[in-house]
C-alpha cells in the first residue's frame, strides 16, 4: 500500500519457488523505480528478505544500486 500511495504501480504474487519454497509473496515493481521504492520500504522500516532481479532466466539478489549483490 505504501509504494501505491507514492504512485508505484506494484503486482503481488507469489514468490519465484528459485528464490524461497513455501507460501512467501513477493511485491514487484517498475526497475525504473527502484531506487524509490528501496527508500520508502526502509523508512517504514518493513521487514523484508531481500531485492532481486532476474538476470539471464535466473533471480539475483541486487544491491542498493540493482547490481548483483557480492556473495
Amino acid at each position: 500500500m505504501l509504494l501505491e500511495y507514492a504512485d508505484i504501480e506494484i503486482d503481488t504474487r507469489p514468490t519465484p519457488k528459485e528464490i524461497t519454497a513455501g507460501c512467501a509473496l513477493s511485491i514487484e515493481f517498475p526497475f525504473a523505480q527502484y531506487g524509490q521504492a528501496r527508500e520508502i520500504i526502509r523508512s517504514e522500516q518493513v521487514e523484508i528478505r531481500g531485492y532481486f532481479r532476474l538476470f539471464s532466466g535466473l533471480y539475483i539478489q541486487i544491491d542498493e544500486s540493482g547490481q548483483r549483490s557480492e556473495p
